[in-house]
């Protein structure tokens, strides 16, 4: 049986529609989850909705409309997302769902079991936005006199009874998980930081609230609902089967491999959620990436209250889907900052899609349709030249590519797969097939199938990134499924096919060109 992979995105805060960071998580993590499958891995990839907490309520009461009404919409609108970007997920996890309650209620008793929560008053600062309690010195003045949670966001002085977990019973456990374990946090930065935070001393945390009702009930406890990212990062096992924690789904597939996260929930992730295991005696993910931000043209973090964020679904539409995840993933090195614009969409875009890879494809599948009635080409005998080529793209293919991808340097892996691109346009040139069709026809035979190889590899290679181009184009090959992996996609597969009736018929741009508006361009 293959080997499981679990991956989960960060669990979306549905209080407005999904903006462009939501997409740029949505993208990677699919990314990596497409990978793992052409690796032949038993992959399960779960996504879906944070609909609980006192900021839903408070904007669906703004709205004058029943909580459940804003998060079924807006749940929706995540939901599109994913299947308009062609995520590949395998479950979308509601946490308004009963089986979310039952999930969140068992990992409360079993974390009460062991003696880890109390019933106490909580007074001290909360951040609405953030849905996050700070301690005193982690504020900053704001203008005006106001206080203001590390990211920015307004605090307010909270009073009221709550239970609260021992959080600073586990800190040792902490330290020692992450001295462990040098990759469960990643990358290096956000694991210094949160080291920074633990060695510096663990409070309590308060985990229920009474002064709202919108959330999971407190067994046995009046008045009381679950503190939101309590119930929230649950979700993560509620994709498995959790409460059934003897189920197969939960025993095949947690831990999980990789929680994908914004840096801004970092302390969520990598304090709260392991100390919340180990109390409830489950094992702990593998690891959780921690990337940058989206930023706007002008490096400012998109917001609503800057007026800048970005809708996904409109980018999708102007730019096509495809267009917009290889521009995700190749112009940020993934775990860092990166901007948008599109201006920079249109540039890779044309560039390095349209013109380098959907190019190189046109003219050489073109020229096989034309001049060999679509017959797939025979090789007549190698070279120095078509060996070399081989040896670029098979090293690019089943070597450099899969491992930056499985150390999740999304960027290094496209940056490989384009190197190799551009071999193939330099072979190209220098073989120059339309001059061998008169000259030396056996010749121009072989140079069209190193090519058609070379292309068909690359397609498989970049599979994960650009799904339904390179489908398409390994369909429009006579690729089939069972050849779409990194193994499969070998030279040795080439032989059957060369002996088949295939016939390749005259190939449409895979990547139409895309243009900036009038206002865009300088």
């Amino acid at each position: 049986m293959a080997e499981p992979f679990y991956i989960t995105t960060a669990i979306n805060y549905p209080n407005g529609r999904p903006h462009i960071g939501h997409a740029y998580e949505g993208i990677a993590t699919d990314v990596v989850a497409r990978h793992q499958r052409q690796r032949g891995r038993d992959v399960r990839f779960v996504t879906g909705t944070d609909e609980h907490g006192l900021k839903m309520d408070q904007t669906a009461r703004n709205q004058g409309r029943a909580t459940i009404d804003l998060a079924d919409e807006m749940s929706g609108h995540f939901r599109d997302m994913a299947n308009r970007l062609n995520l590949s997920y395998d479950e979308f996890v509601r946490t308004t769902e009963d089986r979310h309650k039952a999930a969140s209620i068992e990992l409360w008793k079993r974390m009460e079991a062991n003696g880890d929560l109390y019933l106490d008053r909580y007074e001290g600062w909360y951040s609405v936005r953030d849905e996050a309690f700070y301690d005193e010195s982690e504020l900053n003045e704001g203008e005006g006199g106001g206080k203001l949670s590390p990211q920015g966001t307004p605090v307010e002085w909270t009073a009221e009874e709550t239970w609260f977990f021992r959080l600073s019973a586990y800190q040792d456990r902490l330290l020692a998980l992450y001295r462990d374990n040098p990759d469960f946090i990643r990358p290096e930065s956000r694991r210094n930081e949160v080291l920074r935070f633990v060695e510096g001393g663990l409070k309590d945390l308060s985990v229920s609230r009474t002064s709202f009702d919108w959330g999971v009930p407190v067994p046995d406890s009046d008045g009381h609902v679950m503190y939101v990212w309590v119930d929230a990062l649950t979700t993560y096992m509620t994709g498995v089967g959790f409460p059934d924690s003897e189920g197969e789904m939960f025993q095949r597939y947690w831990p999980a491999d990789v929680h994908m996260i914004g840096k801004d929930i970092t302390r969520f992730h990598t304090v709260y959620w392991p100390a919340f295991l180990m109390s409830a005696g489950l094992a702990l993910p593998k690891q959780v990436f921690s990337h940058g931000f989206l930023l706007a043209r002008g490096g400012e973090k998109m917001s609503k209250s800057a007026g800048n964020v970005v809708d996904p679904m409109e980018l999708a539409e102007r730019f096509g889907v495809d267009q917009l995840r290889y521009f995700f993933i190749r112009e940020i090195a993934f775990g860092q900052d990166g901007s948008y614009s599109a201006e920079a969409i249109v540039q890779r875009a044309n560039g390095e899609l349209g013109n380098a890879f959907g190019n190189l494809a046109q003219r050489t599948l073109g020229f096989i349709a034309k001049n060999l009635e679509g017959h797939l080409p025979a090789i007549r005998g190698h070279d120095r030249a078509d060996a070399e080529l081989f040896d670029i793209v098979d090293k690019a293919v089943r070597t450099d590519i899969p491992a930056a991808f499985d150390s999740l340097a999304l960027h290094q892996a496209v940056e490989a797969w384009l190197q190799a691109v551009f071999a193939c346009n330099a072979y190209i040139d220098a073989q120059a097939p339309w001059t061998l069709r008169k000259s030396d026809p056996e010749r121009m035979e072989t140079v069209l199938a190193t090519l058609y190889i070379c292309i068909a590899q690359l397609a498989v290679a970049i599979a994960p990134v650009i799904p339904a181009s390179s489908a398409k184009l390994l369909d429009l090959m006579g690729v089939g499924d069972e050849l779409r992996t990194y193994e499969g996609i070998g030279s040795h597969w080439y032989s059957p096919l060369a002996e088949s009736d295939f016939q390749i018929a005259a190939p449409t741009p895979l990547f139409p060109r895309v243009e900036l508006a009038e206002d865009e361009t300088a």
